[in-house]
């Protein structure tokens, strides 16, 4: 299923800036919203979709340093680039330590912002399938039985069929099917995929 078209967030108390970055989105064919506060932003949430915000850093009420860290200690993943006619160095180098894509001091070039909105949609858009993966993976693993997570544990801490038959007391064709089973649900085409798999799933190796 494709992924919905992305939106850029724009957060500006500045009218003027929010309507010109508002048409710049749209000349390359993005989509925006704006916003002149963050809890404006914060009462409609993010959308479903690749996303990211342009950030003012100044802003009446909460400012969007203080957006930033708030949506980090909340586990929200989405790219931020930093507006500012206001930079220093002290707060461009906080804002970037905490994991912003840019920090552009106004005003700036159409061009540089443009790419700092493709590369930070780019990480949305990465983050995304990386999730969407992860939930595909723990869906897989949900599905097998309590014997096949048993031999996925065993098979992917190393032992062979013969040790894992004589552990659980069954022959070693037994472990042979319950192991094809294992692979096939999980859509594993090799050992070395299914040992990755488990390791993303969090799941150590059998003491």
């Amino acid at each position: 299923m494709p992924d919905q078209p992305p939106i850029v967030i724009i957060v500006d108390d500045d009218e003027g800036v929010r309507l010109g970055l508002l048409d710049l989105m749209e000349s390359v064919g993005l989509g925006a919203r704006t916003y002149p506060a963050v809890q404006d932003f914060l009462n409609d949430g993010l959308p479903d979709a690749p996303s990211c915000l342009v950030l003012d850093v100044r802003l009446p009420g909460q400012s969007g340093l203080e957006l930033q860290q708030r949506l980090v200690s909340a586990g929200v993943d989405v790219p931020i680039i930093f507006i500012t006619g206001h930079a220093d160095v002290q707060m461009s180098v906080r804002a970037m330590k905490a994991g912003a894509v840019e920090f552009l001091a106004k005003p700036f070039r159409d061009q540089d912002l443009l790419e700092a909105v493709h590369q930070a949609l780019e990480k949305s858009r990465e983050a995304r399938r990386k999730v969407a993966q992860d939930q595909a993976l723990t869906q897989k693993f949900a599905e097998l039985t309590s014997r096949e997570r048993e031999i996925l544990a065993f098979v992917t801490s190393g032992r062979l069929n013969k040790q894992i038959a004589a552990d659980l007391g069954v022959a070693e064709i037994t472990v042979k099917v319950h192991r094809a089973q294992v692979m096939r649900k999980m859509g594993a085409r090799s050992l070395a995929e299914l040992v990755r798999m488990a390791d993303q799933l969090g799941l150590g190796p059998k003491s």
